[in-house]
């Protein structure tokens, strides 16, 4: 079992930066794949970005470019760099872990059912 806990959202311009951190606690951290998702008003849950310890990163071509997801074992955490941030941005988003011997559909994890534990999400809000 793994506990994680968002943080860092909030109110922000258009064109700024937020960074979001996930703490784990439960177990060890590097035993687990890392994602980041996130739901806007209306919409569906989407995939962000994802971190595997061993094979490196991926994400979403809306954030491609804009957006860094990293993690420092040492302290339990993953981060979402967010620089540029539009107002199509805004959306709760959502940290998600799963044990990384778990099936893996592709390289990364995309979807959210290959993730078992979730946080409770942090609020972005981008205004124009």
């Amino acid at each position: 079992q793994v506990q994680l806990v968002e943080s860092g959202g909030g109110l922000v311009q258009a064109g700024g930066s937020l960074r979001l951190s996930c703490a784990a606690s439960g177990r060890t951290f590097s035993d687990y794949d890392m994602g980041w998702f996130r739901q806007a008003p209306g919409k569906e849950r989407e995939f962000v970005a994802a971190i595997r310890w061993s094979a490196g990163t991926d994400y979403a071509d809306s954030v491609k470019g804009r957006f860094t997801i990293s993690g420092d074992n040492a302290k339990n955490t993953v981060y979402l760099q967010m620089n540029s941030l539009k107002p199509e941005d805004t959306a709760v988003y959502y940290c998600a872990a799963a044990n990384n011997y778990r099936f893996r559909s592709g390289i990364y994890r995309y979807q959210q059912y290959e993730y078992q534990y979730w946080g409770q999400g942090t609020q972005v809000t981008v205004s124009s």
